[in-house]
């Protein structure tokens, strides 16, 4: 796990494969390993160099909980991808495809081509309000009985589809059953940060290659969010995965890596 010091902090990424530079960025209150399953093995198969990041916030990265902004955020990225001599192809969900969709903005230089999973470019009410209660919880050192965070994990972030099914469902509800949500500062800052409101007419200044993915079932992003996104930047295509929410990735790796795939490649 190499630690690179930049822009006065440290920050643990991980190296995979060799070729042309893939960086992939997660999002809020998850380690970069949570790519390993499911996208680096198929990209570093088709001949891809992988990075994935723990971005600040995220121990053994400096966790900053003095606090810090979207801004400090893509300023990490581009220096991390700097530092490793893009270029790079970059692909983020989530938070990491608002870190993402910046870069591409702030720092063409350095990004080939940029991938936003579940992304928007502004906050929803929906959003608003799940992330103060999220925040109250976590400030009154509220722990919810570990079956009813599995279900409330499950219904945010699955599809009815994947819910329902009698072998899948049961299976990822003992996936967060037993996976209990990490609570430290770095991760508290991670929920305090300042994302910069409404950026979608910004995105029209966007000139890189870029592809939106929406995950038709996403509770958190709705696909409607990342249309508007797609809609802004210049050239960009728009493309929707059936049956899967918020973590798209990982319930429907076969489709998403399929895409990711597709458009990386130099054709």
């Amino acid at each position: 796990m190499p630690i690179a010091v930049l822009n006065g902090i440290r920050l643990n990424y991980q190296v995979h494969g060799s070729g042309p530079l893939v960086v992939l960025v997660m999002g809020t209150g998850s380690p970069g390993r949570v790519w390993n399953v499911n996208q680096v093995p198929p990209l570093v198969a088709a001949g891809f160099q992988v990075v994935t990041v723990d971005n600040r916030g995220i121990a053994p990265s400096d966790e900053c909980t003095q606090g810090f902004t979207l801004d400090d955020m893509v300023a990490d990225i581009a220096a991390l991808i700097d530092y490793l001599g893009g270029p790079a192809r970059v692909v983020g969900t989530s938070m990491g495809a608002r870190i993402t969709q910046e870069l591409a903005l702030a720092r063409p230089d350095l990004v080939a081509k940029a991938v936003m999973l579940a992304t928007y470019g502004r906050p929803s009410v929906f959003q608003e309000r799940l992330a103060e209660g999220q925040r109250a919880l976590f400030d009154a050192n509220v722990t919810l009985p570990a079956q009813y965070q599995a279900a409330i994990t499950a219904i945010l972030n699955l599809s009815p589809t994947t819910i329902e099914d009698p072998n899948e469902g049961p299976n990822w509800l003992d996936i967060f059953e037993f996976s209990t949500p990490s609570r430290t500062a770095g991760i508290r800052a991670q929920m305090q940060m300042d994302r910069g409101g409404n950026r979608v007419a910004a995105y029209r200044g966007i000139s890189v290659p870029c592809m939106i993915v929406g995950f038709a079932d996403d509770r958190l992003t709705p696909t409607y969010l990342g249309r508007e996104v797609a809609q802004a930047i210049p050239g960009a295509r728009y493309e929707e995965i059936a049956d899967c929410g918020h973590y798209g990735y990982l319930e429907r790796p076969k489709e998403v890596n399929s895409l990711l795939l597709d458009f990386l490649s130099d054709n």
